[in-house]
């Protein structure tokens, strides 16, 4: 094993301690202290410099069937970190390395050498690796271009566009050639940060009127792609401006996730025998072979400047369950991410 600094005894860690319904409640989680151990055959041990909280976590923090198992009660919650290796047994990981992996909501954590991912904090600050550079960014890449099947010329919707994927989403779309990327936020500000800052051709605060009709009003020539991170009012909207062979792209449906009552559907839905429209839905875990290609593609509009992210960074592991809370309320501007 390679020599390691001393550690500290013990690691903090939030646990879910009951099922939440509706909203969660702070009642429902713990932040407790765990033993730091020694990492065994084939491990490492990481300092996590960064930890994510995404909107996809409430679902884990149901005992529904899912795409992927829910969170147990009483043991650490899992999400994206990436952090500093200070102990390793393992090959081809170094103390001093930094790593990518899924073992956040805590400060330490043990980790197989095969679930972890070297990255270099020289090609990009640290923080990018959990959003545009991640698992957020891979999302946005996959959903827009493989799923919805995007190509030149095309008129995209994106809904919750300043969040971490949907700011990514319209981005990619315009330095791809869309005719007009629209978006959708919850402020005023978030708007103009869309058509200021990222380059969409129209944008508006959802809160402000109904969606359909301030859609139509953005896309007067309709749409031929939507990015769907929202569902309820917004699906429906884009149903109704949807062209002749349109697509839709399922990512997430925030405005749903904490209802404790089955949200009703589109009431237009024929409207996709019309137009030949297609809805699917998609999951960023389906589509990691496309990782390499993402990273060079997006990697080099990132390092010269033509994509432009935003993140909002919370401090310390005590204020991990705040801001997983504030993406859900919508607080954050870009990717939200917890600095250890």
């Amino acid at each position: 094993m390679s020599n390691a600094p001393a550690l500290p005894a013990v690691s903090r860690e939030w646990h879910l301690l009951s099922r939440p319904v509706g909203w969660p409640e702070p009642g429902d989680f713990a932040l407790v202290e765990a033993e730091v151990r020694q990492p065994g055959e084939g491990q490492v041990l990481v300092r996590n410099v960064y930890v994510s909280v995404d909107p996809y976590m409430r679902g884990r923090m149901s005992a529904a069937k899912s795409y992927v198992a829910p969170y147990e009660l009483n043991k650490p919650m899992q999400g994206g970190a990436v952090g500093e290796v200070v102990a390793s047994n393992a090959e081809g990981i170094e103390p001093g390395d930094h790593v990518l992996h899924f073992f956040g909501w805590r400060e330490y954590a043990v980790v197989d050498a095969k679930n972890a991912v070297k990255v270099d904090p020289e090609a990009a600050p640290l923080s990018a690796y959990l959003g545009v550079l991640g698992m957020t960014g891979l999302t946005a890449y996959a959903g827009l271009l493989r799923t919805a099947a995007f190509t030149e010329g095309d008129a995209v919707f994106v809904s919750g566009a300043a969040g971490a994927v949907g700011s990514q989403v319209g981005q990619i779309a315009r330095l791809k050639g869309a005719s007009r990327v629209i978006g959708s936020a919850g402020s005023d500000e978030k708007v103009k940060l869309l058509v200021e800052e990222y380059g969409f051709d129209a944008a508006f605060n959802y809160r402000n009127g109904p969606v359909g009709k301030q859609l139509r009003a953005a896309a007067p020539d309709g749409i031929d792609v939507y990015f769907d991170n929202v569902g309820g009012e917004h699906l429906e909207a884009a149903i109704g401006s949807l062209n002749r062979g349109g697509r839709i792209a399922v990512c997430g449906m925030i405005s749903i996730y904490n209802d404790t009552e089955p949200a009703p559907g589109p009431k237009n839905l024929a409207r996709l025998i019309q137009t030949r429209g297609r809805i699917e839905g998609f999951l960023v875990n389906d589509h990691y072979d496309l990782q390499p290609q993402f990273v060079e593609e997006v990697g080099a509009w990132v390092r010269s400047g033509a994509l432009k992210y935003r993140e909002t960074v919370v401090e310390g592991i005590e204020n991990n369950l705040e801001a997983f809370l504030g993406v859900l309320r919508g607080d954050n501007i870009g990717k939200m991410v917890v600095r250890l």
